[in-house]
């Protein structure tokens, strides 16, 4: 079975960068997609980022456009999101997930395994 584990996840201040990582634990084939989203009290799930298998294509949410950036381990195990110049407005709990094919999607519908979130918190 596999299981998306999720570090990195703490508190930060405005300005600030925080990276999260997220494995597959016990996926023996890597030929997936992997996403990140985030959701905050009160708020729907929101999209911000995906990365195919091999790492050549991304998808970076509008909201965090040119401060997030996605990349994973040449072996494709580990999925990074590096997060800078953060804003209070990024706090929220932050998820991974594995898609169902190869390919980066915004979709939420596009992914299978979850893990349970790392909770960001950005102080002003």
């Amino acid at each position: 079975q596999v299981r998306m584990v999720e570090t990195g996840g703490g508190l930060v201040q405005a300005g600030g960068s925080l990276t999260l990582s997220c494995a597959a634990s016990g996926r023996t084939d890597r030929r997936y997609a992997m996403g990140w989203f985030r959701q905050s009290p009160g708020k729907e799930r929101e999209f911000v980022a995906a990365i195919g298998w091999s790492g050549a294509s991304t998808r970076i949410g509008d909201a965090v456009k040119g401060r997030f950036t996605i990349s994973r381990d040449t072996a494709r195990i580990t999925v990074f999101l590096r997060m800078s110049s953060l804003k209070p407005e990024d706090t929220a709990v932050y998820y991974c997930a594995e898609a169902f094919g190869g390919s980066p999607s915004e979709d939420s519908s596009a992914y299978s395994n979850w893990g349970p979130g790392t909770p960001v918190t950005v102080s002003s």
